[in-house]
């Protein structure tokens, strides 16, 4: 299904939105084994990796996985009493510390939007678990202090619609958090409370603690009256250390040296050397023997000067350089001196801090004949040799050293059950929208030696309408997916409706499944 949080739309959702929201009152599970490998994940749709030694965490659609051991075996915290049936909206690990934001859908006056459901919090690697609300405010109207010198006006966030954690950062005692509407905020005592980050606005490229500030905290005026700043729509977050932190804004990136007491902000404006545009949907920090890095995820905001691709920094953001440029990039993986982007494109690669690229081409598990069908991925990270990366059709993994050279053998992980009897078949995910997905069928030959195998669609009206595979050849007794595009066989998209798909393995009986397709 559709990632209900990517960013890009909401930003350009949320211009009308913001004008009427805020006139505001107011256990876990053990996994399959599928084709030999486990599969790690219950959602094909991976939108965080972080690893932290040999312990890799996922964030998912379907809430959050995790390995010690370097992704042999994995915990789901799915349906657990913490975490419920939660989507996994950021996540932030150091040591021992893990942060998890949730999120889900709610239908509003006849619209789909997002809301923040809180954050989890651990502080044994996963073991136990605080859970603490998405942090809203009392009023819709507050006086912040920065100094005795400074009014500043904030808008109150009454409500978890919109307020919807995309990214978190572990510094120090200190977490913060980027709320888009609930703008950037910080807690010192684990989330027991939480203080509005003040940074600058639109107007002002640096405020310190010798200013005389006037200006409103917020994201946008609406029938409050209140100052709309772009700055203060908060999407990205990075600890570089205790003490300096980036956040990424649909007004450009902000930095602090003293935790928070000035701050300077970098835009496409204000700089000879900028970013290549304001929307900062993603940072990160590549550390080698010789170079700090900042990269930033760098979309058009509101000027059509400003471009969609990657900026990166080397001197501590006083000068940008642009590369990528027409790229939609999610985040960053880092392994050494190597980084690893993903974006709406595949994968694209850099051994040289960004003057070549290489890009993933098609992904293909040669053990298990399954393919990536998607061109999108939204994260990745690296544990040794192996490069990791999710996107919306599952988990795939990489070795990459001069032996093994990246992309030359891939493993694809799809969240999947096995089939429990001979006739057991379903298809995933289901209902499915062919726009913006494949759908699997998945069954077990349950032969003792190779099986010929035919798969036909059928409409309600039981109608051939296509045919993905005919008499191809399937390892006996094993777990297969086929891939249906939701096409009929003149290349044309079916319409809205059930569909039923036969599989027909030898002379065997047939087996029958039934797909729903809802775009």
């Amino acid at each position: 299904m559709k990632r209900f949080f990517l960013l890009l739309s909401w930003f350009m959702y949320c211009e009308m939105l913001f004008a009427q929201s805020h006139i505001l009152s107011e256990n876990s599970f053990q996994l399959s084994q599928t084709n030999g490998t486990v599969s790690p994940q219950l959602s094909n749709t991976i939108t965080d990796i972080v690893i932290n030694n040999d312990t890799i965490w996922l964030g998912t659609a379907k809430g959050l996985s995790r390995s010690t051991d370097g992704g042999q075996s994995w915990k789901n915290y799915y349906n657990t009493p913490e975490f419920g049936k939660e989507d996994i909206s950021a996540l932030a690990v150091r040591g021992k510390d893990v942060w998890v934001a949730t999120a889900h859908s709610i239908d509003k006056d006849g619209q789909s939007l997002p809301e923040g459901s809180g954050l989890r919090y651990s502080s044994d690697g996963g073991t136990t678990w605080k859970v603490i609300a998405q942090p809203v405010d009392s009023k819709n109207i507050d006086t912040v202090f920065f100094n005795s010198k400074s009014l500043i006006r904030a808008l109150g966030i009454t409500t978890a619609i919109n307020n919807i954690t995309y990214d978190i950062a572990i510094a120090g005692n200190s977490v913060w958090v980027c709320s888009f509407a609930g703008m950037a905020r910080r807690s010192t005592d684990n989330g027991t409370t939480w203080k509005r980050v003040i940074i600058p606005p639109d107007n002002l490229t640096s405020i310190g603690p010798n200013d005389s500030l006037v200006f409103d905290l917020s994201p946008s005026g609406g029938a409050l009256g209140l100052q709309n700043n772009l700055n203060h729509r908060a999407f990205s977050v990075l600890a570089e250390n205790d003490s300096t932190i980036w956040i990424g804004t649909a007004g450009g990136i902000n930095k602090t040296t003293n935790g928070g007491v000035s701050w300077i902000k970098f835009s496409k404006q204000t700089q000879v050397n900028p970013i290549s545009g304001n929307f900062v949907v993603a940072l990160g920090k590549q550390k080698t023997i010789s170079k700090n890095i900042i990269w930033a995820a760098t979309v058009a905001a509101s000027d059509n000067t400003e471009k969609k691709g990657v900026s990166f920094s080397e001197d501590g953001g006083l000068s940008w350089k642009q590369t990528l440029i027409g790229e939609f990039a999610h985040n960053f993986g880092f392994k050494n001196n190597i980084i690893y982007i993903p974006t709406d494109n595949g994968v694209f690669r850099s051994e040289d801090f960004g003057i070549s690229w290489t890009q993933t081409g098609t992904i293909y598990d040669k053990v298990t004949r399954q393919r990536y069908t998607q061109s999108k991925f939204f994260s990745a990270g690296s544990s040794g040799d192996t490069a990791w990366f999710g996107g919306s059709d599952g988990l795939v993994t990489t070795i990459d050293n001069s032996t093994n050279y990246f992309g030359s053998n891939w493993t694809i992980s799809h969240a999947s059950q096995p089939v429990s009897s001979r006739t057991e078949t379903y298809a995933y995910p289901n209902p499915f929208a062919p726009d913006d997905e494949v759908v699997r069928i998945h069954y077990n030959t349950r032969k003792t030696a190779t099986a010929k195998v035919t798969i036909r669609i059928f409409n309600f009206g039981m109608n051939l309408i296509d045919t993905p595979v005919q008499n191809v050849l399937r390892e006996a007794n094993r777990e297969h997916d086929e891939l249906w595009n939701g096409k009929k066989q003149d290349g044309s998209f079916v319409t809205n409706g059930v569909y039923f798909y036969q599989i027909v393995i030898d002379n065997d009986e047939p087996r029958w499944g039934k797909i729903l397709v809802i775009q």
